[in-house]
C-alpha cells in the first residue's frame, strides 16, 4: 500500500507507476468509480520498485502498543483539529436546539392566545337574513400559517490522516521490520513473490515493457494481464492488451489465438503474445489482430 498522495503523484508522474487506488472517499462514499488512498501495488510493480526506488515495510510491526499517557498527546494534528471542529459543531448544534425550543414555545404561546379568541360566543346569523343578503360574502377564517424550519448552515471538514508518521507509537526506520531487498523480506516470511517460473516470467516482462516507456494496468477485463498504455492512463487509451508466455515451449492453443485476436479487435485494441526466454533472458513480443478476410 502507498499511502502518501505525494508518493503516488511522484511514482505515477516520474516513474509510471499507476497501482490501483482502492479507499472510498469521504464525501463520495456509496460508490465505487472515483476511488482514492491508499494505492495498492500490484505484485509486479513492487517488484520493480523494491530493486532500487523503495523500502518493504511491515506495517503491523511498525506500530507499537501506545501508552495510555502518550496515545492522546501523540495524535495526530489534523485528528487533534478535527476534535476541536466536532466540539465547535456540537456547541452549534446545542444553540440550534435552543433556539428551536425558543420558538417553539413562542408558538404555543400564540396558538394559546389564538384558541381563548375562538372560545368567545358567536351569533349565528338567520337562513331568513342570510338569503335576503346574496351580497353578502362568507366569512372565512384565517388559514394557519406554516412556521419555517430552520436550516443549520454548519460546514465542517473531515480530515482523516493517512500516514501514521506522526504517531510517537509508530516507527518505520527500524531494522527489525525494515526490508531493503526482497531475500530480505523473504526470508523474514513477509514476501514471497516471485515463487514460481510463471512469477518470474511476468515480472521480467513488466519490467522490460517499463522500461520501454509504458503503462501498465489491470488487463483481466479484457483477458489478458494488463493493458499496455502509451502513457498515463489518464490522458490515453490503452493499445495492447498483453499476455505472458512462461517460456518459449510454453502450450498456445489455436483457440487462444483466436479468441485473443477478436476480443482485441472487439475492443479496438491489439494483442500482445509476451514471450519471456529464461535462458538467453530476452523477451519477444508478437501482436495478433483479427483481420476478417474476404
Amino acid at each position: 500500500f502507498v499511502w502518501d498522495v505525494d508518493h503516488v503523484a511522484t511514482l505515477r508522474s516520474e516513474h509510471h507507476i499507476c497501482g490501483v487506488l482502492s479507499g472510498t472517499l469521504p464525501h463520495l462514499s456509496q460508490q465505487n468509480v472515483f476511488l482514492g488512498l491508499p494505492m495498492v501495488l500490484i505484485p509486479e510493480e513492487l517488484v520493480l520498485l523494491s530493486k532500487s526506488l523503495a523500502t518493504i515495510v511491515y506495517d503491523p510491526a511498525a506500530h507499537r502498543a501506545p501508552h495510555p499517557h502518550n496515545s492522546k498527546r501523540g495524535m495526530h494534528p489534523a485528528s487533534r483539529s478535527g476534535d476541536v471542529d466536532s466540539q465547535k459543531l456540537q456547541l452549534r448544534q446545542q444553540q440550534r436546539r435552543t433556539r428551536e425550543k425558543r420558538a417553539g414555545a413562542g408558538d404555543h404561546r400564540k396558538s394559546s392566545r389564538s384558541d381563548e379568541r375562538e372560545d368567545v360566543p358567536v351569533t349565528p346569523i338567520p337562513l331568513q337574513t342570510q338569503r335576503e343578503s346574496p351580497t353578502s360574502e362568507p366569512v372565512s377564517s384565517p388559514l394557519p400559517t406554516a412556521t419555517p424550519t430552520p436550516i443549520s448552515g454548519v460546514v465542517y471538514t473531515v480530515s482523516v490522516p493517512t500516514t501514521s508518521d506522526d504517531f510517537a507509537w509508530y516507527d518505520s526506520t527500524a531494522v527489525a521490520h525494515t526490508y531493503e531487498t526482497l531475500d530480505a523480506a523473504r526470508a523474514a516470511n513477509v514476501w514471497n513473490y516471485p515463487a514460481t517460473p510463471e512469477d518470474r516470467a511476468r515480472c521480467e516482462v513488466f519490467r522490460d515493457l517499463w522500461e520501454k516507456g509504458y503503462y501498465m494496468g489491470g488487463g483481466s477485463k479484457f483477458g489478458g494481464d494488463w493493458l499496455v498504455y502509451p502513457g498515463d492512463p489518464l490522458r490515453y487509451h490503452s493499445h495492447f492488451v498483453a499476455t505472458v508466455q512462461t517460456s518459449p515451449f510454453a502450450p498456445l492453443r489455436p483457440m487462444e489465438v483466436v479468441a485473443h485476436g477478436r476480443l482485441g479487435t472487439a475492443t479496438k485494441k491489439a494483442h500482445l503474445l509476451c514471450g519471456w526466454d529464461p535462458v538467453s533472458r530476452e523477451v519477444t513480443y508478437i501482436t495478433i489482430e483479427w483481420a476478417g478476410f474476404g
